[in-house]
């Protein structure tokens, strides 16, 4: 055989090699995608209650260092206040809705 037709074949191995490594990753995760993907979507509300929650009228140990990160979630702020099941805006003087 010549080099370059093993180098050619080298190459169909890995590439071979690479989309079995692929699906083999999908078929695992697939099942637990829903479950990560909840699971993330609990740790962002909760996320986004201990940085607005001073706002709310709820104590905050940490409000000191959540002040700062305010301004960059605002942009979510609506689509989690109608996930928790608050019609309009909870913050007396943010109106998003």
């Amino acid at each position: 055989m010549s080099a370059d037709h093993e180098s050619r074949r080298r190459e169909r191995l890995k590439a071979w090699l690479s989309r079995a490594r692929f699906y083999a990753e999908e078929f695992y995760s697939a099942p637990y995608r829903g479950a990560i993907a909840r699971a993330k979507r609990d740790e962002d509300d909760l996320f986004m209650l201990m940085v607005f929650s001073e706002l709310m009228g709820v104590p905050n140990p940490v409000a000191y260092y959540t002040l700062e990160l305010q301004p960059l979630m605002l942009e979510r702020f609506h689509d989690w206040h109608k996930r928790m099941g608050m019609e309009h805006s909870p913050l007396d003087d943010f109106r998003c809705c």
